[in-house]
């Protein structure tokens, strides 16, 4: 294992698969960089990403690599803060079972932005949003997605979209990654105002932040629970395809005030 801060080689690593690993790519971007540390071992990359808290692990691979995976997994787990939440591809996480217990485990999906066609028979609607709409953007999170973790510093990317009812911000759409230098983007931070769901205005400003990203980036992708037949089936209707399946889980090392 050696940590690797060169992103030369990070690109041309994760580039061989731009849509498996398109979270890691946004992160080579400036505006990520500083919050980053990479572990490699040969062709395979892990990313703990640190402005997060608890920090984010990331460690993506196809079948045929798990197994190089986990043995980097596997070096890099006594090195890894107490608390990490992990974002693995199935098989990986009994690489981390020495040091971590594992307390929660969902099944997400990576679907990618493939038929865009899709997107013309939809209403686009929508404003870009700037820093001086964080307090409505707070407000509407603690409303209509409270679980959701969001980082006000994102709002910067100008890659923001809102739609606003009765001049009230009723739904919003960004970004979790977002990099023009490295061509990728992932949509995260979707919400819809409890009062107005079922109009329509998730799918418009998605439809809108993806006309916006075609302009800047080559790969549009985002997560989404494997269990939120909604989200799926509106991401379906706009031209998002299925990636590959994963899991999120939280980890707490063995004998931390987390783990009891």
């Amino acid at each position: 294992m050696r940590m690797e801060r060169d992103r030369a080689v990070l690109a041309g690593l994760l580039g061989r698969d731009p849509l498996l690993h398109v979270y890691e790519l946004g992160d080579l971007d400036d505006f990520f960089w500083p919050y980053t540390t990479w572990f490699r071992r040969g062709d395979q990359v892990v990313l703990l990403y640190g402005a997060t808290s608890p920090p984010t692990l990331l460690a993506f691979g196809w079948p045929g690599c798990a197994a190089g995976l986990r043995a980097l997994l596997a070096e890099v787990a006594p090195v890894l803060p107490e608390r990490v939440y992990a974002h693995l591809s199935p098989g990986l996480v009994g690489a981390l079972a020495g040091r971590f217990r594992v307390d929660g485990a969902v099944a997400h999906r990576r679907l990618a932005l493939t038929d865009v066609g899709r997107l013309a028979g939809v209403r686009v609607a929508g404003e870009v949003l700037t820093g001086a709409d964080l307090p409505e953007l707070a407000e509407l999170y603690a409303v209509a997605y409270p679980d959701n973790w969001f980082d006000p510093r994102m709002v910067e990317t100008g890659q923001y979209v809102g739609v606003r009812v009765a001049g009230e911000l009723a739904a919003v759409a960004g970004v979790h990654v977002w990099s023009p230098v490295f061509r990728v983007a992932a949509v995260g931070n979707v919400a819809t105002r409890p009062g107005v769901r079922g109009r329509g205005l998730a799918s418009a400003v998605v439809a809108a932040l993806c006309v916006r990203l075609r302009e800047s980036v080559d790969h549009v992708a985002l997560n989404v629970r494997a269990d939120n037949v909604a989200a799926l089936r509106l991401y379906e209707r706009l031209g998002f395809t299925p990636v590959v399946g994963y899991g999120e889980f939280s980890l707490s090392a063995w004998g931390s005030v987390a783990a009891g």
